[in-house]
């Protein structure tokens, strides 16, 4: 049994998903969760160390075997305030990285973030990306910082990171593949007229909702007969051009909100056939994963992380393309996600906490 300390500096629901399937899963262990609000980004990532500091400085200064961290944690500064944490072995999780994130017209670019990213990455032992895309866009996105810097640091910064970094996806939750749910339909669906189809994204500047726009309209212009799912969470400001998605498709539109709870959610997704990704940035894609694992076909773009998880059958790289696989969407068998539940990852999580995974892999 090892002691370790599990750090969500930002803990979203992803984030707290991903951290309660650990102990849940591999509690053979002794476990010690330090989490703080997903609130106040740039005062989150830059002041962790500084709140548990404040906070939790006994438990701080224990002794752990291991010390599991997300990607929001400032590891470098936490290992030099607490030398007792110097002799425990150190793993940083990336769910996304800093260092590939856009930037949209109304925040102010900084490269403090993505520094945090690269000095947790130097100071940890082993460094677990959720994708290859998530993992290529770190070590690409720190050649090109280390480009801009004037001095002293080249590229065996990023060979040394790359070189102790694995890929491990955030696992699908069990409840996805029990019988509740989990209709994984063939022959049935085969026979409906009017598909349903889940767009299930945060209504964000970086999920394509130009591109949304512009493959429902082709759509429309070419078939009349679709149902339309918006479930994607929003907040208070979004981009234009969904409320104009709203009003303009508004009588395709079944549910135009985000669902009040997890049950509902995945409700919502068994009953629908295809969903549909526009996403101009995402490191894995929980969302689609969660919604192809309760049967629907995935129609997603020839990009970031989906081409790791899905064939080229599903692919699109235009709108137009994306258009003819909604249409020939029930052409295409389902696809089994199995692979990504939490019984099927489960061992290459427990390599990870038992230091037996291979860096590369």
């Amino acid at each position: 049994m090892a002691r370790i300390l599990l750090l969500s500096a930002y803990d979203i629901d992803s984030h707290r998903s991903w951290r309660e399937g650990l102990v849940e899963h591999l509690g053979e262990h002794e476990w010690t969760v330090l989490t703080l609000p997903a609130r106040h980004f740039r005062w989150r990532i830059r002041g962790n160390p500084i709140n548990w500091w404040m906070t939790r400085k006994d438990d701080l200064s224990r002794s752990y075997d291991l010390v599991i961290a997300t990607s929001m944690v400032d590891c470098a500064t936490l290992r030099g305030l607490f030398p007792n944490l110097i002799r425990s072995r150190w793993v940083v999780y990336f769910h996304e990285n800093q260092l590939a994130y856009p930037v949209s017209d109304e925040q102010h670019s900084s490269i403090d973030p993505a520094v945090v990213n690269v000095y947790s990455a130097m100071a940890c032992d082993h460094v677990v990306f959720n994708s290859q895309h998530n993992r290529h866009s770190f070590i690409s996105g720190l050649e090109g910082l280390i480009d801009r810097l004037p001095d002293f640091v080249d590229k065996t910064l990023s060979e040394a990171v790359a070189g102790k970094s694995s890929v491990i996806p955030v696992p699908l939750q069990d409840d996805l593949f029990q019988d509740e749910f989990n209709h994984q339909q063939e022959g049935t669906v085969a026979s409906r007229q009017l598909p349903t189809i889940v767009w299930n994204h945060r209504v964000e500047y970086d999920k394509g909702l130009d591109e949304l726009y512009a493959i429902l309209a082709e759509l429309r212009y070419q078939t009349r007969e679709f149902r339309l799912l918006l479930l994607g969470k929003r907040f208070r400001q979004h981009p234009e051009v969904f409320q104009r998605i709203a009003d303009e498709f508004h009588e395709h539109i079944v549910v135009n909100a985000y669902a009040g709870s997890r049950r509902e959610y995945l409700s919502w997704l068994q009953r629908s056939d295809v969903v549909l990704s526009t996403a101009l940035h995402e490191f894995q894609g929980l969302s689609v994963m969660e919604a192809v694992a309760l049967g629907c076909r995935p129609v997603v773009p020839d990009r970031l992380s989906y081409p790791e998880m899905f064939p080229a059958s599903c692919r699109y790289d235009s709108v137009s393309q994306a258009v003819e696989l909604i249409r020939t969407a029930f052409e295409r068998p389902v696809i089994s996600m199995q692979r990504f539940s939490w019984s099927s990852m489960i061992p290459l999580y427990r390599d990870l906490v038992n230091g037996d995974l291979i860096n590369g892999s």
